[in-house]
């Protein structure tokens, strides 16, 4: 599944990727942090929707994202 940058609010459009708290090929599960994003006014974290594996990081660190990128890919546990 495609981890996407949500909308947080009505007048965000654009979102800095502050820190990723997991790395390609780590576990992850729902409701996990795995990533801080800043905008001009809050530090916000981003968590997993699904349980997985963390796959493709496709926002680096001080990338400035839009809303609506996709921010890496979450490989799902298959039951």
């Amino acid at each position: 599944m495609e981890l996407r940058l949500p909308t947080l609010s009505a007048d965000l459009e654009f979102a800095t990727i502050a820190s990723w708290r997991k790395q390609k090929g780590e576990p992850v599960s729902a409701g996990e942090t795995i990533l801080e994003i800043e905008t001009d006014k809050v530090t916000e974290e981003i968590e997993s929707p699904v349980d997985g594996t963390l796959g493709e990081i496709l926002a680096v660190e001080g990338d400035e994202v839009k809303v609506g990128t996709v921010l890496a890919v979450i490989e799902e546990e298959v039951a």
